[in-house]
């Protein structure tokens, strides 16, 4: 019986939809899923929510709940992180004080200023998890959800013996999407999708060996289509190939959208959730899910009754990926966040790229992509080697790198001086300084 672990399992869509893939298995219908949260009150919610997956699924599957990690981790077989480190003040305080300075973020969770302090919160602790991991599991495949993706895998896959990889489902999603606005299956496309996690170009986009680029130009000539999103529209016109991540995320990692405010106004209001005078997109749905977390599972259990629910599986690929490593071990390729390595010869050989991934029961085989087009690989060398140094600053604890990083975040430095960076930068540290502790 394969025991599956869930760190931060409070999260009610994700904790939800991996358990619902996961019995779509036959390999997984007698495991153990073990629920792990500090906030007891979600936890006892997402327990009977998958309480009700496994009864509707009419197998022996169990569900354990427990607010020790260590009782979690215990023997799992595989392991799925959603955690957050830091309540909704402290994400809050990463929009609001860049803003006084100019940076306005949309988002906040993955890159620029909010996204670098969030990553020197959490990387210690999901070093801790991996030391954990490597205490109670080590033969465990360790998947991770949380941002920001590419600094925590980097700090994770350096810096421990862990077997972990990280997942987005931004690669799958965009296809679709894309699929969807050209008027044809998406099982007909064939794509190869490469960078760094939510700065992924798809180099190849094609159908029967022909490019679908073409066919997207004509199709974003509409305008109800282009509006959807009008940042990564606006990228792929100019930029000739079309980004995995939103637009939220993709206007807050370039100079280009949001330096000005009439630039926000005509690139960003229509087509990334984001208000002016509001924190943010992900700020006010974090609100909203806060508001209605309770009836959220509540009226879910009140229209999913274990008798008439239908199992259909999600893009994600967790349970595909478990299934390959120690389930009926078919082999599944996805997109990973793995160390380069000369994948991608003209990105940083030790950074963390999001690049196809072959999973089998031997482990991880990532593909040898090829060099980026010389204009995309000048803008993801300047995201990867500053989520190096960030990872290197959380690592030695080093105020000075981290400094250093803000400085060369695109944004950041379209809106403000040097000095004003460092302002900036020293006023965050003192507001995160119960999560940071002592930096020199």
């Amino acid at each position: 019986m394969s025991k599956i672990a869930f760190i931060g399992a409070g999260s009610f869509t994700f904790t939800r939809n991996l358990v619902n893939d996961l019995l779509t298995f036959p390999a997984f219908q007698d495991a153990e899923f073990c629920l792990m949260d500090i906030d007891e009150e979600r936890l006892m919610g997402i327990e009977k929510v998958c309480r009700r997956l496994v009864e509707a699924s009419g197998n022996g599957a169990k569900v354990t709940a427990t607010m020790s990690r260590a009782e979690a981790l215990e023997g799992a077989d595989g392991v799925l992180c959603t955690v957050f480190n830091g309540d909704l003040d402290i994400w809050r305080g990463d929009l609001e004080i860049p803003k006084k300075y100019g940076v306005d973020t949309n988002i906040g969770d993955t890159r620029s200023v909010a996204g670098i302090f969030r990553a020197l919160r959490n990387i210690p602790l999901m070093l801790d998890i991996c030391k954990d991991i490597e205490k109670y599991c080590p033969n465990a495949v360790f998947l991770n959800y949380t941002n920001p993706m590419s600094m925590l895998c980097k700090a994770m896959q350096t810096h421990t013996k862990v077997d972990v990889t990280g997942l987005c489902h931004s690669v799958q999603h965009t296809v679709q999407l894309l699929a969807n606005w050209m008027e044809m299956p998406v099982e007909d496309i064939d794509y190869l999708c490469a960078g760094v996690n939510h700065q992924a170009f798809y180099l190849k986009l094609e159908h029967n060996k022909k490019s679908l680029y073409p066919r997207l130009r004509e199709a974003l000539q509409k305008e109800e289509l282009y509006n959807q999103e009008i940042v990564r529209n606006n990228m792929f016109l100019n930029l000739d190939y079309y980004v995995t991540e939103s637009s939220g995320h993709n206007s807050e990692y370039n100079q280009w959208y949001r330096k000005r405010p009439d630039l926000i106004e005509k690139y960003c209001l229509p087509g990334t959730g984001w208000n002016p005078g509001e924190y943010g997109f992900s700020i006010q749905s974090r609100i909203t899910r806060l508001a209605n977390w309770k009836s959220d599972w509540e009226t879910w259990l009140n229209e999913n009754p274990a008798e008439t629910y239908k199992f259909e599986k999600t893009v994600e690929y967790a349970s595909n990926i478990f299934n390959a490593r120690f389930g009926d071990l078919t082999p599944c390729q996805f997109n990973g966040n793995v160390i380069n390595e000369g994948c991608i010869p003209n990105l940083p050989y030790d950074a963390c790229v999001e690049i196809p991934v072959i999973a089998d029961r031997a482990g991880f085989h990532k593909m040898y992509v090829g060099n980026l087009p010389d204009h995309l690989a000048i803008l993801v060398n300047t995201t990867a080697r500053m989520e190096n140094l960030v990872v290197e600053a959380a690592m030695e604890k080093d105020k000075r790198k981290v400094y250093h990083a803000v400085c060369m975040d695109p944004l950041t430095g379209a809106v403000c001086s040097l000095d004003e960076i460092k302002q900036m930068v020293d006023e965050l540290f003192a507001f995160n300084k119960d999560f940071l502790g002592d930096y020199k």
